[in-house]
């Protein structure tokens, strides 16, 4: 048998995992904060409900609590689904454990698998996209000297050309090596030095705004969700444009090539509270999404849309996804894309920082 913490409840408070205490009648006694955020509901709702209440028909959660009584020792149930009284499912794992206490007969711990999963996730995202950085860093110093050469040949070519009509196939040589050579530029800029500084993530999306409306001023409605109670972060203002700008830009011009109607994008901001991100523990962070009504992400290229060179749209250079991801992952955060037709939404999270930004592992 295990013995409580001095107090009763004493220090549970400060665990991020999950923890409900039951009585001996199984009715909720007690709840932390971490279980409030996990859960989606706060203690002064559920505290005197039974726990077949707070999470009905889980019966794989009932055969736990009564195995433990019924045994008198811990008892693990791996990788359920539950969901709550207020229909939010999510995969966890779930430790019964008796206690000697007055105040309390059980201690249920839930570990959420989801958290996990995407952590795992976040960290195949980094190793993929530190490989396709290295890669695309390394074909683009090697393509950039030939290239010149090329360019340097063409001009020198045109000068000795008899005839002036001659003149028209050493200019495409030109403008199409000027042409791969702004790819290359745009394949390099990710691994210029980010300059981190105090941002406001509303002036960033209010000039992402700007930009948007005068490209497109009159076939896309843009609508804002604000909390406008977010602290600053630390970060490069420019590349957190650029970012931003990249996935908007995807999304109207996929509407337009759609023609979807009434076309609209919504940015929204909201306070995520105690968030893993590139393997470290977070009390709070930015959590950006950009939402569109357009026509969805093809599904055969949805879950490769972060790799270089891939794109859904007919003549896009498939690097505007590629460099979003580069430059959230320089401001140790994360992207991630849910879509389906009529509703693709890019969320992004990012850190609060009290102090500025080391540059992330093997990034540059």
């Amino acid at each position: 048998m295990v013995q409580p913490t001095p107090d009763h409840f004493a220090g549970l408070e400060h665990l991020a995992t999950a923890i409900i205490l039951l009585d001996n009648n199984q009715r909720v006694v007690y709840l932390n904060p971490g279980a409030e955020i996990i859960f989606a509901f706060s203690a002064t709702q559920i505290t005197g409900l039974s726990i077949s209440e707070v999470f009905p028909d889980c019966d794989i959660l009932m055969m736990a609590v009564n195995s433990a009584i019924k045994q008198q020792s811990p008892f693990r149930e791996h990788e359920f689904i539950i969901s709550t009284h207020r229909h939010h499912s999510f995969a966890a794992t779930c430790t019964v454990t008796p206690i000697e206490s007055a105040a309390a007969s059980l201690i249920l711990e839930f570990q959420p698998m989801d958290a996990q999963l995407r952590i795992a996730r976040e960290e195949r995202m980094l190793i993929q996209q530190q490989a396709n950085a290295e890669l695309l860093r390394n074909l683009a110093h090697e393509i950039r000297n030939p290239l010149g050469g090329l360019r340097g040949a063409a001009q020198l070519l045109e000068h000795e050309l008899p005839s002036p009509g001659l003149r028209e196939y050493t200019q495409v040589i030109i403008k199409e090596a000027d042409r791969l050579q702004a790819l290359m530029d745009r394949l390099l800029i990710p691994h210029r030095v980010p300059k981190y500084q105090p941002t406001n993530i509303h002036e960033v999306l209010e000039r992402v705004r700007s930009l948007l409306l005068a490209e497109s001023p009159q076939s896309v409605l843009i609508k804002r969700d604000y909390d406008l109670s977010l602290p600053e972060l630390i970060g490069d203002r420019e590349k957190l444009i650029q970012a931003v700008l990249n996935i908007a830009r995807n999304a109207v011009q996929a509407m337009q090539a759609h023609k979807t109607p009434a076309s609209q994008i919504t940015f929204r901001t909201r306070a995520e509270r105690q968030v893993t991100l590139a393997r470290k523990r977070y009390r709070v962070a930015i959590k950006l999404e950009i939402i569109d009504n357009g026509p969805g992400i093809p599904a055969d290229i949805r879950d490769r849309i972060f790799y270089p060179l891939v794109s859904g749209s007919e003549g896009g250079s498939g690097l505007g996804l590629t460099l979003a991801q580069t430059f959230i992952t320089q401001h140790h955060g994360m992207i991630e894309c849910e879509s389906e037709p009529g509703n693709t939404c890019f969320t992004i999270l990012l850190p609060i920082e009290t102090t500025a930004i080391k540059p992330a592992t093997n990034m540059q």
